[in-house]
This record gives structure tokens, sequence and C-alpha cells, in this order.
């Protein structure tokens, strides 16, 4: 997914669809009650771990391999929160495209692994959120939906 212009992206929460529908896991992730965040070789923004499911693959399986290969995250605590699903607009005025579904997760890490071996150039625990988000139409909404339902403490 590359960054979209704001204003043309809508995201959508539900607590479930058909399996089948799910194209992608995003992690909202903790280390020691701060956020654990990406940032991709080819990118100057922040994002939060996450990817494409694989063919046959199950949901939670592709969230826990993609914390794994972003973060180097290798003891957490992962839970599924909700379904969430992105409809972008090509430009101001058009309707919106189709839906596209993924799992919103949440994990407690506990420990990281020494060095990443992914896309990933590094991995940023921080207890601010950046103003730089790689999707900023979709990121904020995503932190937002956790802190409602209560996955901070």
């Amino acid at each position: 997914m590359r960054p979209e212009p704001k204003g043309l992206t809508e995201v959508k929460f539900y607590k479930e669809v058909e399996d089948h529908k799910l194209d992608f896991a995003v992690i909202i992730s903790r280390f020691h009650r701060k956020w654990v965040l990406c940032k991709h070789k080819e990118r100057d923004t922040y994002e939060v771990p996450g990817g494409h499911r694989e063919p046959g693959e199950a949901i939670l399986v592709t969230a826990m391999r993609e914390l794994q290969e972003e973060t180097g995250a290798i003891d957490f605590e992962l839970r599924p929160v909700c379904v969430y699903s992105v409809s972008r607009k090509k430009a101001a005025g058009e309707k919106l495209g189709e839906e596209s579904f993924g799992m919103l997760c949440y994990a407690e890490i506990q420990t990281f692994e020494k060095e990443l071996h992914s896309e990933i150039e590094s991995v940023l625990i921080t207890e601010h959120l950046p103003k730089n988000w790689t999707y900023p139409d979709i990121q904020p909404k995503l932190m937002k939906k956790i802190k409602e339902l209560g996955y901070l403490h």
C-alpha cells in the first residue's frame, strides 16, 4: 500500500466479516507501556506492524508472522480486536472504491530479537505517537479504536 492523499480514504469497523474477505492484519503493539512502530527502508514515515495474508494462511498467523518480521518480536501476547475496512477514492468528489478488509490486533511484546530481517529499517519504541504516519488517514483511526475499546492499561 502506498500512502494516500488526505481525505480520500474511509475507514469502517466491524465485529467480524467472512474470513475469506480478510486480506491483511495490522497489529497495534506495546512494549513496557510504550508504542512499537516501524520505519520502512523506503519511507521517512512511521507505521504500525502489519501486512498481507499469504494464500491458505489463517489471519491470526498472518498477524503473528508480520509482528515477528517487522519488529523482531519473539515473545508476545497477541489478541484480535476487530475487523476494519478501507475504501479509497481516486480523486475528491468521486465515489469510494471497493472495501478491503483487515484484522486489527493488539499485542503486548515482552522480548525482541537483536536484529531485524525484513524490509523494516528500524523499530521505534516511544511514549508519543508520531505526526508523520505512513497512512495518515488510517493509522490514527486504528489507534483511536484501540483506546476506545480499552486495550491500553
